[in-house]
């Protein structure tokens, strides 16, 4: 008789290829079974009855803050945030104080993160100035997810501007380089005009379309040029979408949460909450991003989760910190999505998990498969709850979707064969681990 470390029992597993009821095996951490398993035993069985099993959930766009303000977050509180949606990994962008960009930041990133992280954790290592012809290496380094280079847009000494050093970034390396791609140059001159404040509806209006569309076409055409992939994060408008689905021999793309969720009308209801990079548009934009889900254009949903104190979202516009929080709430609300019939739970899991795994080459992450790791996200479609700002881990404490119901909600948590998250109560001590990429 088989005996197996855990079983998941009675549910219905998200596989790559489609919806089955079976139960799953685990040992040592890695699926071992995958199928009707009622005469085996286990040391920990789970009754997953009339739930939903998708396989371990992939926030790639998250910003721990970690060196930074703990006040803000920490990758023990961001991590905490994670698992407490139902998130089991999440890759952490490299705009800390200081900047991760060099090997020795990234070895003490690694050995910081034991015993602190709840969540599995891949590291960004940012392209700056200063390291660009060194990019190539220190993306092979471990537990490094990719390279991130802000086009435009950046923090501290993380810009890349002008095409010659993208070009340069470009042929230093092979994996996809992830990009923010608002164009710094249309950017700088259109600021005068908008630095004496006003309504935050004005961000979307400074950061206008073109000023997002300039700056990804110049990134395909230089990734062209050089036979570099690129990976287009967080891609906000109807004109990048019809373009980069146009690119697919280079470029995969990212769309947020937000800009699947909410429009332009948020400025005037949450005003600060609301002021993000690329900014939040109108309902034109949201609906180009559902049809691109609808056709396959997007890769990975990501929450760009990037708290900052009220202090700093309360300043007035243009001085208001740009960022949302998103790592805990991502999944509750495209869950929402589901039962509210704007994707499938397998679309869910393609662009939550096995996107995120194939863009960035997570080895053992994305699928519920044989030999993969057990990371599982057990969802409830029957469950309603509306999200409070007191559920929120993150010590900033806030959440631009604050009273939003969701249809649907993740239950557990489980990485790596062990229950991080049941019934919204952490479970034992941070066990993270560092991610493996190809």
């Amino acid at each position: 008789m088989a005996h197996f470390d855990m079983i998941l029992k009675g549910g219905t597993l998200v596989l790559p290829w489609g919806e089955e009821q079976a139960d799953v095996g685990v040992v040592k951490g890695r699926i071992a079974a995958i199928g009707a398993l009622g005469g085996a035993s286990a040391e920990e069985v789970v009754d997953v009855t009339g739930l939903s099993v998708l396989p371990g959930i992939i926030d790639a766009h998250v910003h721990l803050r970690d060196p930074g303000d703990p006040s803000v977050e920490t990758i023990a509180t961001g991590t905490k945030a994670a698992i407490l949606g139902g998130v089991c990994t999440v890759f952490d962008m490299p705009n800390t104080v200081p900047s991760i960009t060099s090997t020795e930041q990234l070895a003490w990133k690694r050995d910081y993160i034991q015993g602190r992280s709840y969540a599995d954790i891949g590291f960004y290592v940012g392209g700056s100035m200063k390291n660009l012809d060194d990019l190539g290496r220190l993306e092979t380094e471990e537990n490094v997810c990719a390279v991130k280079i802000f086009a435009g847009s950046s923090t501290g000494d993380l810009l890349v501007a002008d095409d010659a050093s993208l070009e340069r970034a470009m042929r230093s390396g092979r994996r996809p380089i992830a990009y923010h791609s608002e164009d710094e140059f249309r950017l700088q001159a259109r600021k005068p005009a908008y630095e004496a404040g006003g309504p935050h509806k004005l961000h979307a209006e400074w950061r206008d379309v073109e000023c997002a569309l300039l700056g990804t076409r110049r990134i395909v055409a230089l990734a062209r040029k050089t036979g570099r992939p690129c990976h287009i994060l967080h891609v906000s408008t109807a004109e990048e979408l019809d373009f980069l689905g146009q690119a697919r021999d280079i470029a995969s793309v990212e769309v947020l949460l937000n800009h699947l969720t909410q429009t332009d009308e948020a400025y005037d209801r949450l005003g600060g909450y609301a002021v993000m990079n690329p900014p939040i548009r109108d309902e034109r934009h949201m609906k180009a991003a559902w049809e691109a889900m609808a056709n396959g254009t997007i890769d990975v949903v990501g929450s760009d989760h990037a708290p900052h104190s009220r202090a700093a979202k309360e300043r007035p516009w243009p001085a208001t910190a740009a960022g949302l929080t998103g790592v805990q709430t991502i999944l509750p609300i495209m869950l929402d999505h589901v039962s509210a019939g704007r994707l499938s739970l397998s679309r869910l899991a393609d662009v939550m998990a096995a996107g995120p795994a194939r863009v960035y080459g997570a080895v053992g992450k994305g699928r519920i498969a044989m030999g993969y790791d057990a990371d599982f996200t057990v969802v409830d479609m029957k469950k309603n709850r509306t999200i409070e700002e007191s559920w929120i881990a993150s010590p900033c404490g806030w959440t631009p979707f604050a009273g939003y119901t969701c249809h649907g909600w993740p239950v557990a948590t489980i990485i790596r064969g062990q229950v991080a998250m049941r019934d919204d109560e952490v479970q034992g001590e941070a066990k993270g681990a560092g991610v493996t990429f190809r």
